[in-house]
């Protein structure tokens, strides 16, 4: 059984016959939408950017960055 919610999407993904181009008011309204999120995640999205080429940058370094890791712990116990 289908209910209506009452909410009118102002897109859809079907493209009934026309072209499949996004009109004005679709990226007007992804624009906005954009902003939104830039400005109410903006600190948290900079901690994921970098923790995200971070994690890229270990992982293309793995074997350095394993014997990196190693010698750190030694030294740490060497020293106390």
């Amino acid at each position: 059984m289908k209910t209506k919610t009452g909410i009118v999407q102002p897109w859809s993904t079907a493209t009934f016959g026309d072209s499949a181009d996004t009109s004005p008011l679709e990226l007007e309204s992804l624009g906005e939408h954009l902003s939104v999120c830039r400005s109410g995640h903006g600190q948290l999205m900079a901690l994921h950017c970098a923790a995200e080429s971070m994690g890229g940058f270990i992982v293309s370094r793995m074997v350095t960055s394993v014997v990196v890791v190693g010698l750190l712990v030694a030294t740490v116990r060497l020293v106390l």
